[in-house]
């Protein structure tokens, strides 16, 4: 028999009060916030803590896809042992399970050197090792090498593989070569859903007004819409930059602060949302996760086509080692680069430890993907984890960096858990961070989650000032064990609108020390400081699926 939403939500609620309850034994062992009591009344609509229960691969599914093994990496020619070049091997196998419709290309037991990028450019292909401790690729070289300098389309002298491209690199065929056109000529492109000038879509339909939460919406032009379909919703901002105030949560803070000499950050509206479409029913829209934002007529609101997207396709079970070389200066990495994922869509990473690389594991325009028992470890890395270009809705769950094994150079620095870049209801949930932080390049993130998390606090965050604030409404830290008793960018009650830290170590101000980027009230909210372990529930995410 099936239950209503409000039934389900009543349900959620009384698990999360039972486990107060049964701890009711072991006095102060247990508390159920407040916060968590109000999420379970509005879960969708909540002003500090964003709805995060439909993050990652197909919603937050717990199994991915077992597909037939079509091809093994051998029968192509790679050969184990370090002696061959196996990258064209590799490469051959995905592209002929990929023009069969899809399956899975099987890595055995063993290393095998790569020379190249290994590029999973078709949708519906697994490239699956024997297991992240059986099956190594050891890369030789560096993107530099590989595909030339990557400057950044802001200019100066960065190289542009401080924060993207991987030696293996999840992105549509197509997407992938105007990619590297682009670099090769030098004109540094846009890298999102849109194309490097973010001029390659067509609208489907505009779109009635609507509120955060909402799961429908109310189109003009229904008939080019279907079920099953990716579509991007596609906010543009006014020129009182109301947008970006609505993703601050709104008031007189975000109204008086300057938006229009943030340059970097204004080159990242419009907000572009990838969703797929559930049911259409004459004018109204079902969507597969409740909106981010309010649709508001002054923001252009629209359903609009997008470059073709990566979809059901992923990486298990192998180690990529990079040849160990010295961590560059910073912002000038050659591109010993792990996994990234970039214009995928229900794509996944699973048991995958990158060693020895500059940047780990990557999120560019990636959404509703998930990384799952993922570790980073070797020599120490710029950014272990980064999530950035409007990537929205993803999971990094049971996840590892390591300590790095051997001293970082002068004049290097290492993050962590990086977001930038109206990144959206993305989640990282029951990690092991035993080096990095939280780190926000500005960019204005919004509506992110970190759950259940162990902090060795000793990283810095980075971000130009031209990039705008450091967060937007409805961060939320939820159960984080801080080791070193650092607070920077973990205890954020006093820098992040419309947010809520729950369930924290007490922490206190040292090295690197910011301000809020707003005046006045910033409606925050701090609740069980100084007791992670007394928080029920212990992971918000978790407990948001309940929902």
């Amino acid at each position: 028999m099936g239950m209503t939403r409000r039934a389900l939500l009543g349900s959620a609620a009384a698990v999360a009060a039972g486990a107060g309850t049964s701890a009711a034994a072991d006095p102060g062992s247990a508390e159920i916030p407040a916060l968590w009591r109000e999420l379970s009344r509005t879960p969708f609509t909540h002003p500090q803590i964003p709805y995060i229960g439909r993050a990652g691969f197909r919603g937050g599914a717990v199994r991915f896809p077992r597909r037939p093994a079509v091809a093994d990496i051998r029968d192509f020619g790679a050969v184990a042992g370090g002696t061959t070049d196996s990258a064209p091997a590799i490469n051959r196998a995905i592209a002929a399970v990929g023009r069969a419709g899809g399956g899975t290309v099987t890595v055995p037991p063993g290393m095998f050197r790569i020379d190249d990028i290994i590029r999973v450019n078709r949708s519906n292909v697994t490239l699956k090792g024997a297991g992240s401790d059986r099956t190594t690729l050891y890369a030789t070289k560096n993107l530099t090498e590989l595909m030339g300098v990557y400057g950044s389309r802001y200019g100066g002298d960065k190289s542009g593989w401080s924060w993207a491209g991987g030696l293996i690199w999840l992105a549509p065929e197509a997407r992938w070569n105007s990619l590297v056109t682009a670099i090769r000529a030098k004109t540094w492109p846009f890298e999102g859903w849109t194309g490097n000038r973010r001029d390659e879509w067509r609208t489907l339909t505009t779109v009635a007004p609507a509120r955060q939460g909402s799961w429908t919406v109310t189109v003009s032009d229904p008939s080019r819409l279907h079920p099953g379909s990716l579509v991007l919703l596609r906010l543009a901002d006014d020129p009182d930059h109301t947008l970006l105030e609505h993703m601050c949560g709104g008031g007189p803070g975000p109204e008086t602060y300057v938006w229009d000499d943030k340059t970097k950050l204004t080159s990242y509206v419009p907000y572009e949302w990838p969703v797929r479409i559930t049911r259409v029913r004459g004018r109204h829209v079902t969507l597969e996760r409740p909106l981010p934002l309010d649709v508001r007529p002054e923001w252009d609101p629209r359903l609009t086509t997008h470059v073709p997207e990566l979809t059901g396709s992923g990486v298990e079970g192998l180690t990529l080692e990079a040849a160990e070389a010295p961590q560059q200066p910073h912002l000038l990495d050659k591109g010993h680069n792990g996994v990234v994922l970039q214009c995928a869509y229900d794509c996944w990473v699973d048991d995958v430890t990158v060693r020895h690389v500059d940047n780990g594991f990557g999120l560019v325009s990636a959404s509703a993907c998930t990384l799952r028992r993922t570790r980073v470890t070797g020599r120490g890395s710029h950014h272990p984890y980064f999530c950035r270009e409007g990537s929205h809705d993803n999971l990094v769950e049971d996840f590892t960096i390591e300590e790095r094994t051997s001293p970082a150079p002068s004049g290097t620095q290492l993050h962590g858990i990086n977001v930038e870049g109206l990144s959206s209801y993305n989640v990282w949930s029951r990690g092991d961070m035993r080096t990095g932080t939280f780190d926000s390049h500005r960019g204005l993130p919004f509506a992110n989650v970190r759950t259940d998390i162990t902090l060795n606090n000793n990283g810095r965050h980075g971000g130009d000032a031209s990039a705008g604030p450091l967060f937007g409404a409805r961060f939320t830290h939820w159960n984080i064990r801080v080791t070193n008793a650092r607070a920077g960018l973990v205890r954020i009650d006093g820098l992040a609108p419309y947010s809520a830290t729950v369930g924290i170590d007490e922490v206190r101000e040292f090295d690197q020390i910011d301000v809020p980027d707003f005046t006045g009230d910033l409606h925050t909210r701090l609740e069980l400081y100084g007791s992670p372990h007394a928080v029920r529930p212990r992971n918000l995410h978790a407990a948001q699926r309940a929902l």
